[in-house]
């Protein structure tokens, strides 16, 4: 089941800034609620290796399914060492290219834009946030989706831009340039505890 609930609440909990702005924990660097202070304890190697998942997973907004297939997946390329595939894949989802292009200001909103069919990938209507990418894809709006306010918007608040992606802001045009080298992304996730934590469930 995919979380819903307040991502400032759930980044406090995990310590980690799921939003990737920092402005969640840079307040208050404790957990949520009355007794968020005192509840620092040691952590067993298994709680370590489950935070670690979860900031991964509430970081690009994957319910839980579909984060245990998309690892699944990482883990058949014989080509690239399995954390960084893992990492890649999820870079590679529609709604967080869209996120990263700029036009949205975070990947819900994206999977809403996605979700409502305000996207093209290769001039083809695609309304699944999980649709995967590949590099060279571009990715644009509907005719009809041009002159979103939100849009144009966020076009101009955007920080979250990445080397592997490009955009034409003008035309609302962007471009899936090629996959992330894994210092580009996720700098703070220890994946080798998310491996870890699979290699103990499957």
């Amino acid at each position: 089941m995919r979380y819903t609930g307040p991502d400032w609440k759930k980044s406090r909990r995990l310590g980690y800034s799921i939003l990737e702005t920092g402005k969640e924990t840079r307040k208050r660097p404790y957990g949520p609620g009355q007794h968020g202070k005192s509840r620092r304890r040691k952590q067993s190697e298994y709680a370590k290796q489950l935070i670690e998942k979860q900031k991964l997973r509430h970081t690009y907004g994957v319910n839980e399914r579909q984060f245990q297939r998309l690892f699944l997946l990482a883990m058949k390329n014989k080509d690239t060492v399995t954390g960084t595939a893992f990492i890649q894949i999820l870079e590679s989802r529609l709604d967080n290219l869209v996120f990263r292009l700029g036009f949205a200001r975070t990947r819900r909103q994206a999977r809403q834009l996605v979700n409502h069919g305000h996207m093209l990938v290769n001039g083809n209507k695609v309304d699944l946030p999980s649709y995967l990418c590949k590099p060279g894809d571009e990715i644009s709006f509907c005719e009809k989706s041009k002159d979103l306010a939100i849009v144009k918007a966020n076009m101009n608040v955007n920080s979250f831009r990445v080397p592997f992606v490009s955009v034409d802001e003008e035309k609302l045009v962007g471009k899936f340039d090629r996959l992330p080298e894994r210092n580009e992304v996720a700098q703070d996730i220890n994946e080798a505890q998310i491996i870890e934590y699979y290699n103990r469930l499957l």
